[in-house]
């Protein structure tokens, strides 16, 4: 149980969700390294809650709503994992569900990856739609065989006649306090591996809309959430609040229209960036175009590409690591089909090349921040 546990103060530091604590700095690309002034981080919030009908929703309610609305229309989803039922999940997402629809389907496991991943993966070949929850997708990795080499290689080994309809999902990235093996971003790992979906969402929409997709959807799908994200509110507009709305896979959105750089992101970064250009508007007259990802695998390259051909300059902020991370991704395919409208070297800002530091101030230094973000950008484009 020694994994499980962490001490109090860190974990309150973790959990609040009123407001993220600033990172100092970050790890970026050999073109430009810099330190980043700290400032106070801003509440990351969507811009657009004066829609009919709209209501708050946290993340975390969000996903809960997406849960309890698919296994009550569909008696083969179930869901399995560590503490989901009788402590309503560690994160408390699956809050309330186990006394709605009982503990057959609703399922605490032991602390075995390996064992429960490999028994929910079996009952999806046998046709039922599990939810296998992990704790941290860092914990994940005890099981990477069974979601790589049984999940996602399965449809295609048996010439498209055993499909594996199983959702992964949990929390993914930086969270804070909890160190090298406990806050790492999944993103790329899984992204790059064929027969897998993969989405992060960073808004409430996003994460209902995407979760109830993934459960519909008849291949394996990974879904990356982000501890530090479960607490935040967004407005959930009147169509995301009914019980069919889904978001498709390999459609990114733009969460802010500019006209002077494209900025994409994924995750807890999207806010992050969005931040920081209402203070490249406000400090450098500078408009940034910010694109939510939302899925990582597909990627919605159409919409990166016709953004930068509108901006002529890319910057991707994620907080993966730098090496072979989803930045690299998104620069490389956008050499292939937008160079020619690059004014600038499309670059990014990622994670440290370093295991996360335990260490508060070392941490902070690990992943982007708002700030950071702000002084590159407008080092970028020399204002």
């Amino acid at each position: 149980m020694s994994r499980l546990l962490r001490p109090a103060a860190r974990l309150a530091a973790s959990s609040r969700a009123a407001a993220l604590r600033p990172s100092a700095a970050s790890h970026l690309t050999p073109l430009s390294k810099f330190a980043a002034r700290p400032v106070a981080s801003a509440i990351q919030s969507r811009t657009y809650s004066d829609a009919k009908g709209t209501k708050e929703y946290t993340v975390r309610d969000a996903l809960n709503e997406a849960l309890a609305e698919e296994l009550e229309a569909n008696d083969k989803v179930f869901l399995l994992g560590e503490e989901v039922a009788q402590y309503n999940g560690a994160y408390k997402v699956t809050k309330g569900l186990l006394d709605r629809f009982g503990e057959r389907r609703i399922i605490d496991t032991p602390i075995t990856e390996q064992g429960f991943c490999g028994l929910a993966i079996g009952a999806a070949l046998s046709g039922l739609h599990p939810v296998c929850e992990f704790m941290t997708w860092n914990f994940a990795m005890q099981a990477i065989d069974q979601i790589v080499n049984s999940a996602a290689k399965t449809l295609y080994m048996s010439g498209g006649i055993q499909p594996c309809n199983i959702t992964f999902r949990g929390p993914n990235g930086f969270a804070a306090g909890v160190a090298a093996q406990h806050s790492q971003d999944y993103s790329a790992w899984y992204g790059s591996i064929p027969g897998l979906k993969v989405v992060s969402p960073w808004s409430a929409e996003d994460a209902k809309g995407l979760l109830k997709a993934a459960i519909r959807d008849p291949n394996p799908v990974v879904v990356l959430e982000n501890e530090l994200m479960y607490g935040q509110s967004f407005p959930m507009s009147e169509a995301a609040q009914k019980d069919d709305f889904v978001l498709p896979f390999g459609k990114a959105k733009i969460e802010r229209v500019g006209k002077d750089i494209t900025i994409v992101s994924l995750s807890r970064c999207v806010g992050q960036s969005l931040v920081a250009a209402e203070n490249l508007k406000k400090n450098y007259g500078i408009e940034a175009e910010v694109i939510n990802l939302r899925s990582v695998k597909p990627l919605d390259v159409e919409t990166i590409v016709q953004s930068v051909k509108k901006t002529h300059h890319l910057v991707c902020v994620e907080s993966g690591f730098p090496a072979f991370g989803v930045g690299a991704e998104i620069l490389a395919l956008t050499m292939e089909y937008a160079f020619d409208y690059l004014d600038s070297p499309a670059q990014r800002i990622t994670g440290a090349e370093v295991p996360t530091p335990y260490a508060q101030k070392l941490e902070e230094m690990s992943f982007p921040s708002e700030p950071l973000i702000e002084s590159y950008i407008a080092k970028m484009l020399r204002v």
